[in-house]
């Protein structure tokens, strides 16, 4: 079988892209290469500054590349409010939407402006939000929608009687549930596209063990010496390239033939890095009955209904 790679993307030209967190790592890569495939790419993101350092990485790459920044604070909801509102004004039809924005396990409890655990109302929330607000554009171009998930849903669990963790915060079983939270979101996404006839393909994706920035925003320096030690080390033996680390997320919004509920990720070693392809997916992600519930709470939380 012949490796999948960015040069395996088809031609994406007239297909507009938008990328969460696409001013640096997984994100950027990604629009790298959607961008080098000739499609028209958004870049949300929070920071200006890097918005303009990302479009210009990317056009000295590919100088005739079609990319722009657009601002979008996954932590506000109003942010995201105001970005979908801008691109429902345009009215132009999204092709492909790539939840890829998060943070990994600060190491005291934050909130979003909205006052959400800021890595359940950062990954998860957000995204969620966004997805329902752009949803009759997407639906207009029978759009791909990608979720990132990680390897580290395998230990998620959903804690529906608390999913803000008000009470006994520890970062990494609350990083694992929102990333848990964002796989089922998928799968449900999927599900109720098939119910509601939203034509959208739904679909997840997880980058292994990638050598990115974000780790370095998320635990603080008072995190046990052990994970700031371990990490570094760790990623240099058992990780891959944040281009390497894109790969499962670009298969998943561009080869040809993705079906809805399909999941991607690399296919060495528990998945920490290789080529991508199909992932695994653990049992806690399927349960319908939690995610129809996690659904329910998402739209309670943000007030947003998909429609």
């Amino acid at each position: 079988m012949t490796t999948w790679t960015a040069e395996s993307i088809p031609d994406q030209s007239g297909k507009l892209a938008i990328i969460t967190g696409a001013t640096g790592g997984l994100g950027l890569e990604t629009a790298l290469g959607l961008a080098a495939a000739k499609a028209d790419v958004i870049l949300a993101g929070r920071n200006p500054t890097k918005g303009r350092h990302a479009e210009a990485w990317i056009r000295q790459k590919h100088k005739n590349a079609n990319v722009r920044f657009e601002l979008a604070d996954m932590a506000s909801l109003t942010s995201i409010q105001n970005f979908a509102n801008r691109m429902l004004a345009a009215g132009r039809p999204i092709n492909m939407l790539v939840n890829n924005a998060g943070i990994m396990a600060p190491h005291d409890r934050g909130t979003t402006a909205d006052g959400f655990e800021l890595q359940f109302g950062t990954n998860y929330l957000s995204h969620f939000a966004l997805t329902a607000r752009l949803r009759p554009l997407l639906s207009a171009a029978k759009a791909r929608v990608v979720q990132l998930s990680s390897f580290g849903h395998r230990t998620g669990a959903i804690q529906l009687d608390d999913l803000n963790y008000e009470h006994g915060y520890k970062p990494f079983p609350v990083y694992s549930q929102s990333k848990l939270a964002m796989l089922m979101f998928a799968l449900e996404l999927d599900r109720r596209s098939n119910a509601n006839g939203w034509d959208l393909t739904s679909v997840a994706a997880h980058p292994g063990f990638a050598r990115t920035d974000l780790f370095a925003n998320g635990p603080a320096p008072k995190a046990n010496i052990f994970l700031r030690t371990i990490i570094p080390v760790a990623k240099s033996l058992m990780g891959q390239s944040a281009a390497a680390g894109a790969l499962p997320t670009l298969m998943a919004a561009t080869m040809p033939g993705v079906k809805g509920g399909q999941y991607f990720g690399p296919q060495g070693f528990k998945e920490f890095k290789g080529p991508p392809g199909p992932g695994k997916i653990e049992s806690q992600a399927l349960d319908v009955s939690v995610a129809s519930k996690l659904w329910n709470a998402s739209e309670g939380l943000t007030g947003i209904v998909f429609r």
